[in-house]
C-alpha cells in the first residue's frame, strides 16, 4: 500500500482520517505541532495503530525537518488538515494566522510541487472563504472572506490554483461544513453542549443561536476525503456536506431533548461574534455525481454517537480544557 502523510494529525479531522487510512491498510505518517493529546481525542488510538508513525513538527518552526521527512518517506499522498483554525481568535493576532495558513503553507506547497514521488496533494480548506451566503453554493462561488482566518485560507487556496495552472501541481481541494463526531475538541458546539448539560453549566448562544449550519459526521467526511484523494480531478474543489440545515438553537434544543433537560435552563444569550457568517451551505452534488459519494450517518444518529462518547469518557473529558488554547 502507498504511504500517506497526514499534516495536522492531532486535529479532529486529521486524527479521524488517520484512523480511516489505517483501517484501509495504509502506512500513515502524522505531523502536528504539538505532542499527541489525550487519546480520547485521537480516534486512531482507539484501536491498533502500529502502522502509524507520529512526529511533533511545527510547520513554522520545523520546516527543514518536515522537508527531510518528505525525502525519507516519499509519501504518495499528502493530506493537509493543518491550519490556525479558530475564527473569532484570528482578530486578536492575525499575523499568527497568516504566518501558518499562508506563508508556511505555501512554502510547503513549493517543496511538494518539485517532488517526483507525489501522486496527489489534498488541501483541506474551509467554506469560510465564501463569507455569509444564502442558498446552497457550488465550488466556483466567489470568495468573500469576512475574518482574518477566512482571508488567510482564501489566500492559500488562490495560491494553489496558480500552482496547478503553472506547474500542473496535482492538488485537489476540499471544503466541508460543519464537521462533528466522537473525538471532537470540547470548544466545538456539539460536544460542548453535551458536556455542559451533564456538568450543569450554562451554554452561551451567540446571537441567540439564529445562524444556520449543515452538520456532517466525521466518518462521512473521512470517506469523502478518501474518495477525493484517490479519484478526484487535479485542480478541482469538492464540497463535502449534507443537505440538512439547522439553526444552532435548534441543534442545542435537540441535544437538550435527548438528555431530557429544558433548553431554557441550560443556555444564556450573548452578542454575536465580529464577522461571524450567518449562514453558509454547500452544494455537494459534484462529489455525489463524480465520485459516487453520499453521507451514511444522519444528524440524529450522529448526535447519539457524540452523547455516547461523552458518557463513556466523562471522567476524562470533564478534566480537559473547555476553551480553545491559542498557540502561536
Amino acid at each position: 500500500m502507498d504511504t500517506v502523510l497526514v499534516i495536522g494529525s492531532n486535529s479532529f479531522s486529521g486524527a479521524s482520517f488517520v484512523k480511516f487510512l489505517i483501517e484501509k491498510g495504509y502506512f500513515v505518517i502524522g505531523i502536528s505541532r504539538s505532542q499527541e493529546p489525550n487519546k480520547v481525542f485521537l480516534p486512531y488510538r482507539w484501536r491498533d495503530s502500529s502502522s502509524f508513525k507520529f512526529y511533533s513538527y511545527d510547520l513554522n518552526k520545523n520546516f527543514e525537518e518536515i522537508v527531510n521527512l518528505l525525502k525519507d518517506y516519499k509519501p504518495s499522498y499528502v493530506v493537509n488538515f493543518s491550519a490556525q483554525s479558530m475564527v473569532a481568535e484570528s482578530w486578536i493576532s492575525p499575523e499568527d494566522w497568516f504566518m501558518t495558513n499562508v506563508v508556511s503553507t505555501i512554502k510547503l506547497h513549493d517543496v511538494l510541487r518539485k517532488s517526483n514521488f507525489l501522486k496527489r496533494y489534498v488541501h483541506f480548506s474551509t467554506p469560510e472563504v465564501y463569507g455569509s451566503c444564502s442558498g446552497f453554493v457550488k465550488e466556483d462561488f466567489v470568495f468573500n472572506p469576512s475574518t482574518p482566518y477566512a482571508v488567510s485560507r482564501a489566500a492559500a487556496d488562490m495560491s494553489l490554483k496558480t500552482f496547478y495552472n503553472a506547474y500542473n501541481f496535482p492538488v485537489v481541494t476540499t471544503r466541508a461544513a460543519n464537521v462533528y463526531g466522537p473525538g471532537q475538541q470540547l470548544y466545538r458546539i456539539i460536544p460542548r453542549t453535551i458536556l455542559f448539560i451533564l456538568l450543569g453549566r450554562k451554554l452561551k448562544l451567540h446571537g441567540g443561536g439564529a445562524s444556520t449550519r449543515s452538520f456532517i459526521h466525521i466518518n462521512d467526511v473521512s470517506d469523502a476525503t478518501y474518495k477525493i484523494m484517490k479519484n478526484g480531478r487535479n485542480g478541482d474543489t469538492y464540497h463535502i456536506s449534507t443537505n440538512e440545515v439547522i439553526s444552532i438553537r435548534n441543534l442545542v434544543e435537540s441535544i437538550c431533548n435527548k438528555l431530557n433537560v429544558n433548553i431554557s435552563e441550560h443556555i444564556e444569550y450573548a452578542e454575536d461574534r465580529v464577522g461571524k457568517d450567518s449562514a453558509y451551505h454547500l452544494d455537494s452534488n459534484k462529489i455525489r455525481n463524480e465520485l459516487n459519494w453520499s453521507e451514511a450517518i444522519s444528524l440524529d444518529k450522529g448526535i447519539n454517537d457524540c452523547i455516547d462518547w461523552v458518557n463513556e469518557n466523562f471522567e476524562t473529558l470533564k478534566k480537559q480544557p473547555f476553551e480553545y488554547l491559542h498557540k502561536s
